[in-house]
């Protein structure tokens, strides 16, 4: 019997072992898609709590306690925030299985070298040393960052923001700390507060949005302004994806029916959202942007949840429909006239893994190597079986040894050991594929792909200047 998360969790085999000992262990972070605030970041806050850091805003968690039966006054409500982790203390035992039980112990291992397990009966032990170091300066946000080796981080932001922090720590520290163009809310037609939303960016722009090239105008001028502080990724939360062919003149009727407060058809929603999309991926080529996009999300299932919490609070779950020829074709209109830029697609529900992996294949050149990804899992899928369908889907039908690799998509700054996780999951599977024949031992060869599948292929891909 192996012993509990030990040196070797998760590597099957000596090749997995020495794969992730000698080569991937302490390859430095590259986190190009999070969640991380950069205020937080500037004032180099230390959080007052476990809990703080731990459960607020974890939507992960929540969906856990409220498995279990826990009060939502102890997730979400006015408990203290003892009280909140004594029943996550309570719960932890019985996710067997679940990935949360890793995380929350490979987090206890790396960042406070308690390698006891959370139960009731360790609860105030590990409370007490977990908030007693997380009081002190080498547990301030930034050394938190430091001590995972983190070079890149790619926070998630609207094109309203001032991007203030971010600029501001641009001189102020090592970490590159840089904002990711997210232009949902001026992207989906049907969104509640849309109309609401156009109004703000325009008095952040400085001209009234009435009409698409509006629009337009006003999201461009906002990719401007990012590129001047650092941005060069987008990102967009295409939980269904739709995309037809569709005029500035007839996307302009269908922004007028908004207006109106008339009903939008989804054929309607598929011709405003695809005309938007279309022109944002001719500038981020024009900009030498990455484009990412998330596909699959179902969003806000508990009515009765949404209305007394709002969005991501835990409700969401996968979507089933398909994409492919809308996808399809929105990848084609770009590339036909050499206007796509370098896109990660990651899709939530695995059924569809093969239909991204070959979709990628349709639309690479010589401009960039794998210039189109599959984005390693994500939300649902960034456990183990999760993160080893892709992989094999990725290995089966593309070229994983160009893959970009990991990213947390976290609230967290107690996240970055997801990064080793998937490190693990990756060298066993290569470790695999050596021990059965399936690939030469040449662990050299081998080890350098792992390296650059864990940071060197996502520090070329998305040429960031590190100095």
């Amino acid at each position: 019997m192996k012993k509990f998360m030990d040196e070797n969790f998760l590597l099957k085999t000596k090749t997995a072992q020495n794969l992730f000992h000698n080569y991937a262990k302490d390859m430095p972070i590259y986190d190009f898609h999070n969640h991380l605030s950069a205020k937080q970041i500037y004032d180099d806050v230390n959080f007052k709590s476990i809990t703080q850091v731990w459960l607020g805003g974890d939507h992960y968690k929540w969906r856990a306690m409220r498995s279990f039966g826990i009060d939502e006054e102890f997730i979400t409500g006015e408990k203290s925030e003892y009280e909140k982790f004594v029943k996550w203390a309570e719960l932890v035992p019985y996710l067997i299985g679940n990935p949360l039980y890793h995380w929350t112990h490979l987090e206890l291992q790396r960042y406070f070298g308690i390698f006891e397990t959370l139960s009731p009966e360790t609860c105030d032990m590990i409370w007490e040393k977990c908030n007693s170091l997380l009081e002190t300066e080498e547990f301030s946000v930034r050394n938190l960052l430091r001590k995972m080796n983190v070079k890149v981080l790619c926070t998630t932001d609207d094109p309203k923001d001032t991007l203030d922090y971010h600029k501001k720590l641009r001189d102020d520290f090592e970490i590159k700390v840089l904002p990711t163009f997210r232009p949902d809310n001026g992207v989906h037609i049907k969104k509640p507060g849309f109309i609401s939303y156009l109004k703000d960016l325009g008095d952040v722009v400085g001209f009234n949005i009435t009409t698409v090239n509006d629009l337009k105008k006003a999201l461009v001028q906002r990719i401007h302004y990012f590129h001047e502080a650092g941005c060069r990724v987008s990102d967009h939360g295409m939980d269904i994806f739709r995309y037809s062919p569709c005029t500035d003149e007839v996307a302009d009727t269908i922004l007028q029916k908004a207006f109106h407060s008339d009903n939008i058809t989804e054929e309607e929603m598929g011709k405003f959202e695809g005309n938007i999309l279309h022109e944002l991926g001719k500038i981020y080529h024009q900009f030498g942007w990455v484009m990412q996009i998330h596909i699959g999300a179902l969003r806000n299932n508990s009515t009765r949840l949404f209305e007394k919490l709002g969005p991501d609070v835990g409700v969401d779950s996968i979507e089933d429909r398909s994409f492919a020829k809308d996808l399809s074709g929105f990848l084609d209109a770009l590339d036909h006239n050499n206007q796509l830029p370098k896109t990660i697609l990651y899709n939530l529900n695995s059924v569809s893994n093969e239909v991204i992996a070959t979709m990628i294949g349709n639309f690479q050149d010589s401009t960039c190597p794998s210039k189109l990804q599959f984005g390693s899992g994500w939300w649902f899928a960034d456990q183990i079986n999760g993160m080893e369908r892709q992989m094999e889907a990725l290995s089966q039908l593309g070229l994983i040894s160009k893959f970009v690799g990991m990213l947390t998509d976290s609230r967290s700054f107690l996240s970055f050991p997801r990064h080793e996780y998937f490190r693990r999951i990756l060298c066993n599977k290569f470790g695999d594929l050596v021990e059965e024949g399936q690939y030469p031992d040449d662990i050299n060869m081998v080890g350098h792909m792992v390296q650059d599948i864990c940071y060197n292929n996502a520090k070329n891909y998305f040429d960031i200047d590190l100095k």
